[in-house]
């Protein structure tokens, strides 16, 4: 007779493990899909209106670093012009000097007195000059007067080269923020990304109805002739885009504006925000804020507009938006500014 063998069960234990791993598998799975929904449409404003904060601070801090560049970039400008001009005085000193030197030589040797002038020590040379009875009054006059050019240009080097040197540091910090303004517009533009063409026609068309919808608000009496002046010119530029660093005068930044609005009415005001809260008197109060008065918004002052009257402000908002008002409420008031 054949043998027949019962296939081998499996162990009640090699069951158990293959049970919990199987499991296992299931809720980890089941976890995963949990873990990673796709965000909604609300979500993902959210989130890249705290990007387009954060750009805006990133931006302030851009424009303050370009306003120091071109400070510098003027003062070493400046510096070195009268380098090269008292330079050129120097010379002159010194070529008038070299005919003298020329003419006595010609004549049967250098007076001492020449030497002094021609020294390339002049300070050592004076201190010996008292020995010599061959200097006139006149030529101790002339002495001192190279001394102080020597002097004042070497001051000049010097400041001229730290003023290179912050320069230097100035750029590299410029490029700093510019790169942090630029990582989060790429990073907010990620998440745009993950939704919808539909879902981003809707975003968008709520951008457009605000700006369509704020060109009926606003309203009241200007603080002064030049602050009406300077509300009148950001009115005019109601629609142009929301660019980072711009000034005008077909896109701005919020502060790009505000300065642009006040150099239409002959007013100069800072470039930056934290700068133009310190442009003219502050006013805490909501309801004695008049048109054209600057308003400040967030704790670092990062984001600023013009009042605009009936509690809405003038202004350019961030990044995907456009110059238009909006209800004051809506951003954290700090306090106005009367320039």
């Amino acid at each position: 007779m054949a043998s027949h063998r019962r296939s081998k069960q499996p162990s009640r234990a090699r069951v158990t493990v293959l049970t919990a791993t199987a499991a296992a598998a299931v809720a980890l799975t089941s976890q995963a899909a949990q873990a990673d929904p796709k965000p909604s449409k609300e979500e993902v404003k959210s989130k890249v209106d705290k990007l387009y904060e954060q750009a805006e601070q990133a931006t302030e801090k851009y424009d303050g670093a370009k306003e120091k560049q071109k400070k510098l970039e003027k003062e070493v400008s400046d510096l070195q012009d009268k380098v090269a001009r008292g330079q050129d005085e120097l010379n002159d000193l010194q070529d008038d000097l070299g005919s003298v030197a020329t003419a006595q030589y010609r004549s049967g040797g250098i007076d001492p007195s020449v030497q002094l002038f021609l020294s390339s020590d002049p300070d050592s040379y004076l201190d010996k000059a008292t020995t010599l009875d061959q200097l006139s009054g006149q030529q101790v006059e002339a002495l001192k007067k190279i001394q102080e050019k020597q002097r004042s240009l070497a001051q000049q080097r010097k400041e001229a080269t730290a003023k290179l040197k912050d320069l230097a540091d100035t750029r590299t910090e410029l490029g700093k923020k510019k790169q942090q303004v630029q990582d989060k517009l790429a990073e907010a533009q990620k998440l745009l990304n993950t939704l919808t063409a539909a879902e981003r026609q809707q975003l968008a068309a709520q951008e457009n109805r605000a700006s369509r919808d704020s060109q009926r608000l606003g309203g009241g009496t200007a603080a002064s002739g030049r602050a009406a002046a300077a509300f009148a010119a950001a009115q005019s530029v109601i629609g142009s885009p929301y660019v980072y660093g711009a000034t005008g005068p077909s896109s701005f930044d919020c502060s790009g504006l505000t300065s642009w609005a006040y150099a239409q009415a002959g007013v100069s005001i800072p470039r930056t925000s934290q700068a133009q809260a310190n442009a003219g008197t502050r006013i805490y109060s909501e309801s004695d804020l008049r048109v054209g008065d600057l308003v400040l918004f967030y704790g670092d002052l990062h984001h600023i507009g013009l009042y605009a009257g009936n509690g809405q402000v003038l202004h350019a908002p961030h990044t995907g938006a456009s110059v238009r008002y909006e209800a004051i409420g809506n951003m954290p008031f700090q306090f106005g500014v009367r320039v």
